[in-house]
């Protein structure tokens, strides 16, 4: 009689092992490695500031933070892996405003919602786009006298950009629309190309990335006219923004966010939006952002996913005007 007790209790052992667990019980998050999901190819500037952010978040809790490439499709194939991964915050995404609002209003068919199958947890750092031109084919200096020569040479001047679609593309169409010019677009295959052929003079004109157009506007390689941020830059204090030039409510930001796929745990949704937060705000991360050209944002979760609605919003607007397909 003892004996099979015994192996009764035995028996229940393994069902009554799980009851807590079936309760409700979860295990401490995290309890293994996280993985950042960049879709995009080393060395570019969503897969920096995602390595400098996951230094501090690793350290803070306790657990390895890796950074990892899935580039292909414009970003669509390794946010399509996070779309579809399980929302148990261990795989994350951060990525350029391209995945977030501009395939969205550029691309009708997709792979992923960004609005709907991607959690906002912060947005970490923007950057204003330049204006700049040849110094000896463009004779203007200030956005009047650009506006006037473009209308003189209506479709005869043309502007290069990083690709159909990116940030720079969509700003240059949004000033045409704004000032009436016309412009050809010459797509090139990232941001080097195409400024390396502004300065060449094959094309005219170019919307670049502070960070990236500063050393050249130093060295007097190409001319600026004004920049799309709030206020001046201490990188480039001498160049107005648009507002000052004369173009009105012509505030544009490249920018980048940190997410994972819809449906976090509130739990784990606060505590990665107070890790990245306070990741991106260590003095490191702040200098090293600064020193590339970029503003650390670090906003909370409810303030990128209203803002990345807005920007989606405003880019389908400036798609549509201009009648934009992607390739």
């Amino acid at each position: 009689m003892h004996r099979r007790t015994l192996l009764a209790g035995g028996a229940l052992m393994p069902a009554a092992a799980l009851l807590p667990r079936r309760a409700g019980a979860q295990e401490a998050w995290p309890a293994r490695n996280l993985t950042i999901i960049v879709p995009f190819a080393p060395g570019s500037s969503s897969d920096i500031v995602a390595r400098a952010m996951a230094v501090p978040m690793q350290q803070a809790l306790g657990k390895a933070v890796v950074a990892e490439n899935r580039p292909g499709a414009t970003g669509e194939l390794g946010t399509r892996f996070v779309a579809r991964s399980a929302p148990d915050g261990y795989t994350l995404i951060h990525a350029p405003i391209s995945v977030w609002a501009i395939n969205a209003a550029l691309r009708p068919n997709l792979g992923y919602d960004p609005v709907t199958q991607l959690t906002p947890i912060t947005q970490t750092v923007r950057t204003p786009n330049v204006l700049v031109a040849h110094p000896q084919q463009v004779p203007a200096n200030d956005l009047a006298g650009l506006v006037e020569w473009l209308k003189q040479n209506a479709g005869k001047v043309s502007y290069s950009t990083s690709g159909i679609g990116s940030s720079d593309h969509l700003t240059m169409e949004m000033f045409k629309q704004r000032t009436g010019t016309d412009i050809a677009h010459v797509p090139y295959a990232g941001g080097a190309p195409a400024t390396t052929d502004l300065i060449a003079g094959n094309v005219q004109l170019s919307f670049q990335n502070l960070g990236s157009i500063a050393p050249q506007i130093r060295d007097g390689r190409v001319k600026p006219i004004l920049i799309t941020s709030e206020e001046r830059s201490p990188l480039l204090p001498q160049v107005p923004t648009a507002g000052e030039a004369g173009l009105r409510d012509f505030v544009v930001y490249s920018w980048q966010g940190f997410g994972g796929p819809a449906g976090l745990p509130a739990p784990v949704l606060e505590r990665l939006s107070r890790e990245a937060v306070a990741a991106m705000r260590t003095p490191e991360t702040m200098r090293r952002m600064a020193e590339i050209g970029f503003e650390v944002v670090a906003s909370t979760p409810a303030e990128f996913a209203a803002f990345q609605k807005q920007e989606i919003a405003r880019w389908k607007e400036v798609v549509q005007s201009g009648r934009i397909a992607a390739e």
